[in-house]
């Protein structure tokens, strides 16, 4: 029987107090913003990404890797209310956590963009997305609040 894979850690990236004075942590800000049943949709995917852990999830159309100028990042998507906006999380996953400061093997939560029903997010919300990741990754140990 094989073993099984040790469980990843969620964690959202904390802005550097060097960028941002009052060290705002992104994707929790949007948590808090949007349906609370969403942001609980939102919270069970993570928990269960990190369980399978990320390499083995199969996703189910909650968990996708993300492709072109997105390329390693993964984004949680959950649809809701008002009439069905879809919300997306975007994540980093730092497989060797441990090197970089972190517990060990972690999933990072960076940020998250709401659009309405069968939109499309603008170049400049994936822009602002991947500033952030690499205001995350410019710093070790990594900026991370549990």
């Amino acid at each position: 029987m094989a073993a099984r894979a040790q469980k990843w850690g969620v964690e959202f990236f904390k802005r550097h107090v060097k960028d941002e004075p009052s060290e705002a942590i992104p994707a929790r800000d949007f948590l808090d913003e949007i349906p609370t049943k969403v942001a609980a949709r939102i919270a069970a995917v993570l928990d269960a990404v990190a369980e399978a852990p990320p390499p083995a999830y199969s996703g189910g159309g909650y968990w996708e890797a993300m492709h072109d100028e997105m390329a390693g990042y993964h984004e949680v998507r959950v649809d809701g209310p008002p009439n069905r906006t879809h919300y997306r999380l975007f994540c980093l996953l730092e497989r060797d956590g441990a090197k970089v400061g972190l517990d060990g093997p972690s999933i990072i939560a960076i940020a998250g963009k709401k659009k309405a029903f069968r939109t499309v997010l603008s170049k400049q919300d994936y822009a602002e997305v991947r500033r952030l990741g690499d205001e995350f990754r410019s710093r070790t140990p990594r900026s991370v609040e549990k």
